[in-house]
C-alpha cells in the first residue's frame, strides 16, 4: 500500500494530510452518532470517486451516514469464513460474493473447498439480493476510494478477510473506518490498509457493545430500510 496513517484515541492528536484530529471519546449514543463522527472525520474524501462497504448488519446505519455525508456509493461487505471441516469455528478461508481465499497450509481437500465455496456463496447472493433489491449489482471498487465500516471491532478478523477480498479488485485507496476497536485489531489491521480511523481504542475492552448506550441487533428489515433512504437521498 502507498501509505498507511492511523488516527485513534491513544494517540490524541495524529496528523491526517496536513489536518489535525482531537478526540476525547469515551462511549456513544448510538450506531447513528458514531456514523456522523466518522463522517467528519473523513470530510476530506468528499465528492471522491468512492464507495462505502458496510458490514452487515451493525455496520449499515454507520455506512448509509458516512455515504451520504460524502456522496459516494452504498454498497454491502457480505463475507463468510469457511471453517474446518473437524472445527467448523476455526476459519481455513473466506467466501464473498465474487471472491475467495483459503489456507493453503492445511490439509484439506480442494474438493471440501470447492463445496463450501458454493454453499456460502448462494446463501450470501439470497441474502444481497434481500438486502440491496434483486436487481441490485455489487459496485466496481477498481481504481476508487474505499471505505470499510461496521459499528466496532474485537479481534478485526471478519474485518481482515472482508479485506483482503476487496485488494483483489485493486482499489485506489482503503481506508477502515470504525467507531470502536481493541488494540489488537488496530495492530492487525494498520499494515494492510492505507488509513484506519478509530475515534475510541480502549485500554480495556471487553466487547463492541459496551461502548454504545444502545447495541441492540438490527434485524433485516432495518438494514433494508437503511438501504431504500439511501437509494431516496441519491435518486436511485
Amino acid at each position: 500500500m502507498k501509505h498507511r496513517k492511523i488516527c485513534t484515541r491513544l494517540s490524541i492528536k495524529k496528523e491526517m494530510g496536513g489536518n489535525m484530529f482531537f478526540w476525547d471519546i469515551h462511549g456513544y449514543k448510538n450506531r447513528e452518532e458514531a456514523g456522523h463522527l466518522l463522517a467528519a472525520s473523513l470530510d476530506r474524501y468528499a465528492d471522491m470517486n468512492g464507495v462505502v462497504l458496510a458490514i452487515p448488519r451493525g455496520g449499515v446505519p454507520i455506512g448509509y451516514i458516512i455515504a451520504t455525508s460524502l456522496n459516494f456509493k452504498l454498497d454491502l461487505a457480505l463475507s463468510k469464513k469457511i471453517g474446518h471441516p473437524l472445527h467448523k469455528e476455526y476459519a481455513i478461508g473466506a467466501v464473498s460474493l465474487t471472491d475467495s481465499f483459503v489456507d493453503d497450509n492445511t490439509r484439506v481437500p480442494s474438493e471440501y473447498f470447492e463445496k463450501e465455496i458454493s454453499v456460502i456463496r448462494t446463501r450470501l447472493r439470497e441474502m444481497y439480493r434481500m438486502y440491496m433489491g434483486a436487481n441490485h449489482t455489487p459496485e466496481a471498487l477498481s481504481g476508487k476510494t474505499v471505505i470499510l465500516t461496521d459499528d466496532g471491532l474485537a479481534t478485526g478478523h471478519t474485518m481482515l478477510s472482508t479485506l483482503q477480498m476487496v485488494k483483489t479488485h485493486h482499489p485506489n485507496e482503503i481506508i477502515v473506518a470504525v467507531p470502536v476497536a481493541s488494540q489488537s485489531s488496530i495492530d492487525l489491521l494498520s499494515e494492510q490498509v492505507d488509513v484506519v480511523i478509530c475515534p475510541l481504542v480502549p485500554d480495556i475492552f471487553k466487547g463492541v457493545g459496551e461502548f454504545y448506550e444502545d447495541f441492540r441487533q438490527l434485524s433485516d428489515e432495518e438494514v433494508v430500510k437503511y438501504i431504500q433512504l439511501y437509494n431516496k437521498t441519491i435518486n436511485i
